[in-house]
């Protein structure tokens, strides 16, 4: 585990290998949760190390953005079944889209509410708008999925920056229920941080999102646009956005939202006007938002230097401990559980 990176992968699996994968899955997830408890389970898969170690001793390389989209496939054939009550729904591209069908889908088998099914779907939606325009950090989400069941829920989702070919992995705290949107990751999986982002996630920024909630709310982001616009002139290197969806502003000027968080909800109030409130907090009202790269884990694990990221050591160690322990719990033959082990070391 020494040397990890996450550069875009656009092969396939091999079947053999998704079939072991599979194999190997089902047993260690069941021992976890027979042992440690659903909630534990969720907490781990919410842990970007663990679920990185995981794909990693179900013999998947180490070496690619892959890993994310086979390893939600694998717990999606082994999850969704009558033997599990913890289901996953989502994927890459076109079953990214179908989420929602497949939350109600799943649910059904779950014997959930409707007024549970209608969070889920909204945690998702909110989930997926919130990394692709509230944190603006150059990577378009094109993976999603959503781990659930009666009690918890918790997002994996993937993004592309398709100029440099890199891309990373964010990884959701688990809920029971619609979170107020600040520090909702649990850990964000890049090859390199940012030099600039719009990070709207923050708790730094929590100034900034009421600024523009009240923007809108007081129907002055038109003019303050035109502000914005005339700004440019003086700093060419700032980029603000020309095509604005005007309709969704007016949807959320009407709808009169009492948080940030209903904006998420309105149809085409995506990254555009996301970034021109933002610019506008900033270079109109003095009202900064954080512009650091929340990324909290590297793939190269720092580097021989420990540059851009420090090795979070401890936390290794204790993922590998544990790892450890299941496989030497979990029903599967001897040979395969030297092999797993050793890929841990």
């Amino acid at each position: 585990m020494s040397s990890i990176y996450l550069p875009l992968h656009y092969g396939k699996a091999p079947y053999w290998l998704l079939e072991r994968m599979k194999k190997l899955a089902k047993p260690i997830i069941l021992l976890i949760i027979q042992e440690f408890g659903e909630k534990e389970f969720f907490e781990r898969m919410s842990n970007p190390i663990f679920f990185q170690s995981f794909s990693n001793v179900l013999g998947f390389d180490w070496n690619s953005s892959g890993t994310t989209t086979v390893l939600t496939g694998v717990l999606k054939s082994v999850l969704n079944t009558e033997e599990f009550e913890v289901k996953i729904a989502g994927g890459k591209g076109k079953s990214a889209l179908n989420t929602p069908d497949q939350i109600r889908e799943l649910s059904n088998d779950l014997g959930l509410r409707d007024s549970n099914v209608k969070r889920l779907i909204e945690a998702s939606k909110m989930a997926a708008k919130v990394d692709n325009a509230v944190l603006q950090d150059g990577y378009d989400i094109y993976h999603h999925a959503i781990l659930f069941s009666k009690k918890y829920w918790t997002v994996i989702q993937q993004g592309m920056n398709a100029k440099c070919r890199m891309a990373r992995r964010y990884h959701w705290e688990v809920y029971r229920t619609i979170p107020q949107i600040e520090d909702v990751h649990s850990g964000i999986v890049a090859e390199r941080r940012e030099g600039e982002v719009i990070n709207l996630v923050s708790n730094e920024s929590r100034e900034a999102r009421k600024i523009l909630l009240d923007l809108i709310k007081e129907g002055r982001f038109k003019r303050d646009y035109q502000k914005l616009i005339s700004i440019k002139k003086f700093r060419g290197s700032l980029h603000v956005p020309r095509r604005i969806d005007w309709n969704s502003v007016e949807r959320a000027y009407e709808l009169q939202p009492e948080k940030f968080e209903d904006l998420l909800f309105i149809r085409g109030f995506g990254k555009g006007v996301i970034r021109a409130l933002a610019l506008i907090s900033d270079l109109i009202y003095n009202v900064e938002y954080d512009k650091q790269d929340p990324a909290k884990y590297c793939f190269a694990v720092g580097g021989k230097d420990g540059v851009p990221f420090p090795v979070d050591k401890k936390t290794y160690d204790e993922v590998i401990e544990f790892m450890r322990d299941v496989i030497k719990q979990a029903e599967i033959s001897d040979f395969e559980r030297r092999k797993m082990i050793q890929k841990l070391g």
